[in-house]
């Protein structure tokens, strides 16, 4: 987890960048490949990082909802991820509930 649970709009816990190393190594040592999602206070600040981290899947919900220009918020977060990618995430804009 990326935040305490419990309600949306949270700040990014950032000892989540060193837990995501340590499961990246456990994994390695174990010889998995997990699929690795992150949800809680993902935004333009951390989204490369994470992405660096090895992370494969992003929820990102306030730092949209929030923004006063969501199609705006959208399109900077999808630029920064296939700035990051090569190509290689699949970037899927999926209306929620």
């Amino acid at each position: 987890m990326s935040v305490n649970p419990g309600f949306g709009g949270q700040e990014f816990i950032p000892n989540t960048f060193k837990r995501l190393e340590d499961l990246r190594n456990l994994c390695k040592t174990l010889e998995a490949n997990p699929i690795i999602e992150v949800d809680g206070g993902v935004n333009n600040g951390n989204i490369g990082e994470l992405l660096d981290c090895g992370v494969d899947m992003l929820v990102i919900g306030s730092a949209i909802t929030n923004s006063s220009n969501r199609k705006n918020a959208l399109l900077d977060m999808k630029s920064i991820i296939e700035g990051h990618s090569k190509g290689e995430y699949n970037i899927s804009l999926r209306k929620g509930r």
